[in-house]
């Protein structure tokens, strides 16, 4: 794999954090101009009227309402992104690592960051037997290292140092800013979806449509749109989540001089990586094995998993 630095990474995610702020919106307007033809034209009585009001009429529905789409989708983007700490400590049910009880991580933590002239993050814990780590935040204050108990206890100090290196480079290559924002918009496609099956089973279409069967099939549209808008966005998240894994790992092997260490400790990562409390697709690919059993794939399928292959892994680092 050809060496990315740290900052030309750095550079890389910002560019990308950019891109999806900017394309974001056009696809939600791109969407929201689709659904509104869709109801226009299911609306309208075109045996008496034509088809040459659908199009003015979808225009007018669309410059009208999109203020308002987008200014619920920018109120729950800055919500979600300024709560996300919480939101995602409440799905993975992780507390805050008591530092008498447990120098030892917290040795290993500090020892990294000074060596990096990094800042200290918080570091919280995940009260489960499987093996398994991950990094959060959006900025100093709100950046954590999160350890399940499984994985303290199980590994030695080398291991498990090599596991918070790869955190911790995480967090240096804006990693964790990046995959937030994706959370984030993957999120408002699903409220957006909800809100458009809603409209149709409940507004003023609902007794509505062509043939008496209009409901049904606006229904079956608005259900295959919000699928479209959410393949983007989700391939929007899958287009940055695993070469940052590999990147993580050459990062960790770079701060600790011991790739063989992250290696063995990713070989027994593999063999108990799922965390019972873990439901959320969006949560799990923060974490640096997958947790989550539906996502040991093969063949085709593979192609959608958000982390590479463990054993991918392990061999570049035992080559590094």
């Amino acid at each position: 794999m050809q060496y990315v630095g740290i900052q030309t990474q750095k550079t890389r995610n910002n560019l990308r954090s950019l891109l999806l702020l900017v394309l974001f919106p056009i696809l939600v307007a791109a969407l929201s101009w689709v659904f509104c033809y869709l109801l226009v034209w299911l609306g309208t009585d075109t045996e008496h009227y034509g088809t040459s009001s659908i199009l003015p009429t979808t225009n007018y529905l669309f410059i009208d309402s999109l203020p308002i789409v987008l200014g619920g989708v920018l109120l729950w983007f800055v919500i979600a992104y300024f709560i996300n700490t919480s939101i995602i400590n409440n799905a993975v049910h992780s507390k805050p690592l008591d530092r008498r009880e447990n120098k030892r991580v917290y040795n290993l933590v500090e020892n990294l960051c000074i060596a990096k002239g990094m800042a200290m993050p918080m570091v919280n814990v995940i009260e489960d037997q499987s093996l398994n780590a991950f990094a959060s935040g959006i900025n100093k204050k709100t950046y954590t290292v999160t350890l399940t108990r499984g994985i303290i206890d199980r590994l030695d100090d080398d291991e498990l140092e090599g596991v918070i290196a790869h955190e911790l480079s995480h967090i240096r290559n804006n990693d964790v800013r990046l995959l937030i924002v994706s959370i984030v918009f993957v999120g408002i496609f699903t409220m957006i979806s909800q809100i458009a099956l809603r409209s149709v089973m409940y507004g003023r279409f609902s007794n509505r449509g062509k043939n008496g069967g209009g409901v049904i099939v606006l229904l079956l549209l608005v259900a295959i749109l919000a699928a479209i808008g959410y393949f983007f966005a989700t391939m929007m998240r899958f287009a940055i989540s695993r070469k940052r894994e590999y990147l993580a790992d050459a990062g960790a092997a770079e701060m600790t001089k011991n790739p063989l260490a992250l290696a063995s400790a990713l070989r027994k990562i593999s063999g108990n990586p799922d965390v019972e409390s873990i439901s959320r697709e969006d949560v799990a690919q923060l974490f640096i094995q997958h947790p989550l059993k539906s996502d040991k794939k093969k063949g085709f399928s593979s192609l959608f998993a958000t982390h590479p292959p463990i054993d991918r892994r392990i061999e570049v680092l035992e080559r590094f």
